[in-house]
């Protein structure tokens, strides 16, 4: 068929089905705008497919628009794949934009949230502009995206901005496909949108929250902050509790009303030239802090603050060698902290989740105000609801790459490419810092960040937001994958919700390595020697592992080596108390628990006789391989921290005072390697002799920065030594290092260099976390390519 004014050319019909992420970035009006400037016809949709077009034209021509579909995208888009089919044509003579259609989720991928761009923004702080001041002001390119979807195809119906009908000139910027707001779901202004409450804190604790009165809600804000108070913020998957981190007292008051001990605050900054007199920023850092997804990212704090350092904010991560920081993200943030001109205000804000420690980040306004009551001062709330509770992302650069900490608002929910193709699965991670993961052929989703599985509250988020990706992704798992810890409350939950499914168990730190082979795309036909050190992980010999070298694939495991095994005496009870740990490992050296040692004078003395017994005659202490917990023992045998208050205080500690270490010293300790004592089975890596050492240092004088120097080097020097033996017996060349120990940015550096020197070629986490926020995407490829009849729940 030819049609006047196509020349000899051949007028064809095109079919083209694109998924990825394309919806709600602007993908449609792209493709209208593209198809239109090359004198297409057709129409284009959203579908819970996809997004699918149709396109008539020339053959060389719609060859041509579709080559350009994926290279052109906007900036938020991610095309995964362009699937084509030729069609007969039908005579269109325009090219238009149809209503979404419905369906069962497909191929369309949900954005995440994204910062507010460059152009809101001015039009933010434009006095001309009608959304001047708007809190609320988005467009296609930013804006809350994945918190606020209810459902597929993502349209303002699906979404919690359903219950805000546009204004006709909003309605007008909606409907054209030329403008910046053209289906932008989020869409709103001062006429038509979301509206700001402030509501203050009677002085009566038995009377309801009022509405502050004639003020600016931001305005009145900003007063409050200046004064000292607390506040509840309502951002884009939750509140967070703010105060102004240059006041002391006003982070001593929030340390103390939320019970934090010494765990350290999130700080947000105006800009990045605001931070640069408190942190070491390298290009890359820049980079993220200003990326659209605006994580919190750790920065190495400057070992005195520079000139123009607004206030003592070492109250803010006492201890800590970083601090956690981020730019504002939503319009709400930057009227916080001021726009040009704006009157002065806190520079700083400290920014940390708005919840009771160990509970979810709260979401629901009415929660917020009983939950929150004994914490905050006054709320700055509106009535856009959250529908999908989203923590900020923790991010951080370590030797020029990324390495997430904690994977949520920014990255959440956009999928992982899988190596191999997966049975359709679920996999519920671990208990600390849980998330979970569903896949099915070579994608996974993973979650947001959940939280410690340890209350109902937690637990009901953890069923709120399985049942929410299951409903935007087209994952129907026939399989669950759990930790095979038996007193895991996500195993638990895996086993009350399977309803007849298979429920396959995986061995924790198998799972870690799966993770970092599945996300550098390794296919598993060769395995890799993953040195796997954390906290706590069950072991198949029923003891605390931690301290590992397995030799894996997906499909199994071989225990090469291990952390050599010493008491953990009264379990939890000595991680947050360190101190114990390093006696249990004096213990197990062979060192007396000498009064002039800094952890036996941290031990009260009642405690220690019990401790002595415990240890002796092996009550409730459990024997682990923990690398986690040796740092743990180190740090309190050095006089770093006796008592943790926070997961890994201890370590965390112990690495900032090995950072001020002069570099001019290079020595270390030495673990003796030990082969098996009857010719079979793994090596053992007895840290006697570094114990050893460390005392004698410690009785020498020797500085305890270049203790805990020596230390790391004497890590980094073990997993050398380990994957070199590995290597000569079993033709290894690869090593994934991974668990939560390698959040350790010195160790892991160090620890890398030397490999990469050797020849190795060393994985390491860029993409999810090292840590138990990453689990759950190991326990997927073992459980989902492994998977036998598994354990059938009643």
């Amino acid at each position: 068929m030819s049609r006047p004014g196509a020349g000899d050319g051949t007028i064809l019909r095109r079919r083209v089905l694109v998924s990825g992420v394309v919806q709600g970035v602007g993908f449609r009006p792209y493709v209208h705008g593209l198809a239109t400037s090359l004198g297409l016809r057709g129409h284009v949709a959203n579908t819970p497919g996809g997004v699918v077009v149709e396109v008539e034209g020339v053959r060389a021509t719609v060859d041509r628009f579709c080559g350009r579909l994926a290279p052109d995208a906007p900036p938020l888009a991610r095309v995964d794949q362009v699937e084509q089919q030729d069609l007969p044509a039908t005579g269109d003579d325009l090219f238009t934009i149809l209503a979404s259609r419905p369906g069962a989720p497909g191929g369309a991928l949900i954005p995440p949230d994204t910062a507010t761009c460059a152009a809101c923004l001015s039009e933010l702080a434009d006095p001309a502009d009608r959304r001047h001041r708007h809190p609320f002001i988005n467009c296609t390119y930013c804006g809350p995206r994945f918190t606020i979807v209810t459902g597929l195809p993502y349209d303002r119906a699906h979404t919690t901005m359903a219950g805000f009908p546009l204004c006709p000139h909003c309605a007008r910027e909606y409907a054209d496909p030329a403008d910046r707001r053209f289906h932008a779901q989020p869409v709103a202004c001062p006429r038509c949108g979301p509206r700001l409450r402030l509501l203050i804190r009677p002085q009566r604790t038995d009377a309801a929250p009022r509405e502050a009165a004639g003020a600016d809600p931001v305005t009145e804000a900003r007063r409050l902050l200046a004064a000292g108070a607390v506040l509840a913020v309502k951002g884009l998957g939750g509140y967070h509790l703010v105060c102004d981190a240059t006041d002391p007292d006003a982070v001593a008051l929030l340390r103390r009303r939320k019970a934090r001990g010494d765990k350290p605050f999130a700080l947000m900054a105006r800009t990045a030239d605001d931070l640069a007199h408190l942190v070491s920023l390298s290009a890359a850092e820049r980079a993220l802090l200003a990326a659209p997804a605006r994580p919190i990212v750790l920065l190495r704090r400057r070992a005195e603050p520079g000139p123009g350092c607004p206030g003592p904010v070492r109250e803010v991560a006492p201890g800590s060698p970083d601090l956690g920081v981020m730019l504002p993200y939503t319009p709400l943030h930057h009227l916080l902290l001021g726009l040009p001109h704006d009157p002065d205000g806190p520079r700083l804000l400290v920014m940390t989740s708005g919840n009771v420690s160990g509970e979810p980040i709260v979401t629901d306004d009415r929660e917020a105000l009983e939950r929150l009551a004994h914490l905050a001062d006054a709320w700055l709330t509106h009535d856009r609801p959250i529908q999908v509770p989203c923590d900020d992302s923790v991010v951080r650069i370590c030797d020029g790459e990324p390495l997430i900490v904690r994977r949520a608002r920014g990255y959440a929910p956009l999928p992982l490419d899988l190596p191999l193709p997966v049975r359709p699965a679920l996999a519920v991670g671990g208990d600390l810092k849980n998330t979970f993961c569903l896949g099915a052929g070579r994608r996974a989703w993973l979650s947001a960040h959940i939280g410690d599985m340890d209350d109902a509250a937690t637990h009901r988020s953890f069923a709120h937001a399985v049942a929410q990706l299951e409903a935007i992704t087209p994952v129907r798992p026939d399989l669950l994958a759990a930790d095979r810890h038996p007193g895991y409350r996500s195993a638990r939950w895996a086993l009350g919700h399977a309803a007849g499914r298979p429920v396959v168990r995986v061995q924790h730190h198998h799972a870690h390595v799966a993770a970092a082979m599945a996300e550098h795309g390794l296919d598993g036909t060769r395995p890799v020697l993953g040195v796997a050190f954390d906290g706590t992980g069950y072991g198949d010999d029923g003891a605390v592992w931690g301290g590992e070298f397995l030799l894996a694939d997906y499909t199994g495991y071989t225990r090469l080596a291990h952390l050599a095994y010493v008491p953990l005496p009264g379990g939890d009870a000595a991680v947050r108390r360190p101190y114990r740990m390093a006696l249990a490992h004096l213990y197990a050296a062979g060192l007396d628990w000498s009064p002039d040692l800094p952890c036996t004078r941290a031990c009260p003395p009642d405690e220690l006789r019990v401790l002595a017994r415990q240890v002796e005659r092996g009550i409730n202490a459990v024997p682990t391989s923990s690398m986690g917990r040796l740092f743990d023992a180190v740090s309190s045998l050095t006089g770093v921290c006796h008592h943790a208050g926070y997961e890994a205080q201890a370590a965390v500690e112990l690495e900032a005072t090995a950072l001020s270490a002069p570099a001019t010293d290079t020595a270390h300790y030495t673990f003796a390697v030990r082969e098996p004592t009857h010719g079979e089975g793994p090596l053992r890596a007895d840290p006697a002799p570094v114990l050893a050492a460390i005392v004698g240092d410690l009785r020498d004088g020797v500085p305890t920065a270049l203790i805990a120097a020596r230390f790391h080097r004497a890590v980094t020097d073990l997993v050398h030594r380990v994957c070199l033996r590995a290597r000569h017996r079993h033709d290894v060349h690869t090593v994934a290092l991974t668990g939560g120990v390698f959040l350790n940015t010195l160790l892991s550096s160090a620890c890398a260099a030397a490999l990469t020197a050797d020849g190795f070629t060393v994985l390491r986490h860029h993409l999810v976390p090292p840590g138990d926020g990453g689990l759950a995407l190991g326990q997927l490829m073992v459980a989902a390519r492994t998977a036998g009849p598994g354990t059938r729940a009643p």
